[in-house]
């Protein structure tokens, strides 16, 4: 019994001849008649009775054909099913992205995606950089966005979006007057910073290194979002990049350029495996939304 029969089968019995099943599958009627008696030789039992040329089901081929029909729904399941992972891979993808992308970029870029892939099934996972890159690693996710200090070994990394900082600082604060900002203006201003292994803490204090500058750092967080939520509650001025603050200006956050500037640089990081066509489309719609924001 193989499935060119099963198929042979159910178009006699849909179409309730074998020529007309014949002229439907493009077989010929001998060729239609013989697959339906090796059927029959093959699962013991008359499908057919045959009475002046006319086939007739059984009793036995009556109930056959019922489970005939579950099978091949089964059947054609799996085909549509292999289609789509032919075509799109798996019917969801996994990405992730730093917290500052978390609510603003990123969610932007997912809701782009699903006009276009509305039956895709997406997850969202939001982690410190070094924490998407093992995930990333061990293929637990499809794309992330990172910042750039994590380990590429052994990942596919690209570059994604460079923005220059921005400081932000309290309503009230006397920062505030100024329409830029220079390293000299924090010397001794309470800060609220980034994580110590952050690349832009990094560029920043190599500046006030080299200039005598010394700000106070009151707070340390590893989260963009975080510092510009400390920043408005009062707790001091902060290093941020201007995508993540948007959300906290329209809550009285000020933010101020900074000269000489420093850069956020994230990368876009991919298992080191073939990518599927839902996951190429993710990557261009993420893209697409840098390129509207950034």
């Amino acid at each position: 019994m193989d499935v060119r029969q099963i198929e042979t089968y159910q178009a006699v019995m849909t179409y309730g001849t074998a020529s007309k099943a014949a002229e439907v599958l493009g077989m010929s009627q001998p060729a239609v008649s013989k697959a339906i008696m090796a059927l029959e030789r093959s699962i013991g039992f008359k499908l057919f009775d045959r009475e002046k040329g006319r086939m007739i089901p059984s009793a036995e081929g009556q109930l056959f054909f019922r489970e005939v029909q579950i099978s091949l729904a089964g059947l054609a399941k799996l085909r549509s099913a292999a289609a789509r992972i032919r075509d799109y891979g798996s019917g969801d993808i996994r990405v992730a992205c730093l917290s500052a992308f978390s609510t603003n970029l990123v969610p932007n870029a997912i809701a782009r995606f699903h006009k276009r892939h509305p039956n895709i099934a997406v997850s969202l996972h939001v982690a410190a950089s070094s924490s998407i890159r093992d995930m990333i690693a061990a293929n637990q996710l499809d794309i992330a966005i990172t910042a750039d200090e994590v380990d590429t070994t052994g990942v596919e990394a690209v570059p994604f979006a460079e923005i220059q900082a921005a400081v932000a600082i309290p309503p009230g604060h006397r920062l505030a007057k100024k329409t830029e900002i220079v390293p000299a203006d924090l010397d001794k201003i309470e800060l609220v910073a980034l994580a110590p292994e952050d690349t832009t803490r990094h560029e920043s204090e190599a500046i006030f290194a080299q200039l005598g500058v010394l700000p106070k750092v009151v707070v340390e967080t590893a989260y963009a979002s975080t510092v510009c939520a400390l920043v408005l509650a009062g707790l001091g001025c902060g290093i941020v990049d201007p995508v993540t603050a948007a959300g906290y200006v329209e809550r009285g956050l000020i933010l101020r350029p900074m000269r000489p500037s420093v850069s956020f640089r994230t990368l876009m990081l991919f298992p080191p495996q073939k990518k599927s066509r839902i996951v190429v489309d993710m990557a261009n719609a993420l893209n697409a939304e840098k390129q509207r924001v950034v």
